[in-house]
């Protein structure tokens, strides 16, 4: 495809939209936090998803994982953690490795041919095999997409950039908690990294797919 009449070959990356996050009955839900804006960009990313398949986009998704025994916690290996995210580590274990809860939420289910890459920190570029696969397949640029916008999608897209992919950003298919945090990570990225627009706009840079 062409994006600003370059040719990519780009892949898409779902972040972390998993039932944790988003669901209600999911960790967040039952710690008291507002999962009203990770479930709000379902029905983009559905569509951004429907459409990449239609376009033989590799489609990747991130599924961020714990251990039930808490070896991989942030906990033991930082002495210093901001306040807020230590006390939701040690109030619940979030997304236990096989449990609902680390499950990609229904509605955006990974098919057959999707590529789920497990991961413990925020990037999705730590310690993971997802760079072996996207060299593997010629990937030159990666759609950004999922959550959080200004920790997990920024963290996983400030590395492809480092690590010389394009980068992409839909605006409408990721979402933070906190909106000055959502507004400062787009503008980082229009500013020093890459591209951010939303959905329609990049629909329209599909010459062979209907609106």
């Amino acid at each position: 495809m062409k994006i600003r009449n370059h040719d990519i070959n780009p892949a898409l990356l779902v972040i972390d939209m998993q039932n944790g996050f988003v669901s209600k009955g999911g960790s967040y839900d039952l710690m008291g936090l507002n999962v009203s804006k990770y479930r709000d960009v379902v029905p983009s990313l559905k569509r951004l998803i429907a459409l990449c398949r239609k376009a033989k986009i590799p489609i990747f998704y991130s599924q961020a994982v714990r251990e039930e025994s808490g070896i991989d916690l942030l906990t033991r290996s930082h002495r210093i953690l901001p306040k807020s995210r230590s006390e939701r580590i040690k109030r619940r274990p979030i997304c236990i490795r096989g449990s609902w809860d680390a499950e990609i939420v229904e509605e955006l289910r990974p098919s057959l041919d999707d590529h789920v890459v497990i991961k413990r920190r925020d990037s999705v570029f730590q310690d993971t095999e997802v760079e072996v696969w996207l060299r593997s397949l010629g990937i030159d640029s990666i759609i950004f997409s999922g959550i959080d916008t200004s920790i997990c999608v920024e963290s996983s897209l400030r590395d492809a950039f480092n690590h010389g992919y394009d980068v992409v950003l839909i605006s409408d298919a990721t979402a933070s908690n906190n909106q000055d945090h959502y507004k400062s990570t787009l503008d980082n990225i229009r500013n020093y990294y890459g591209l951010v627009m939303n959905l329609d706009e990049f629909v329209g840079n599909f010459a062979k797919i209907e609106r």
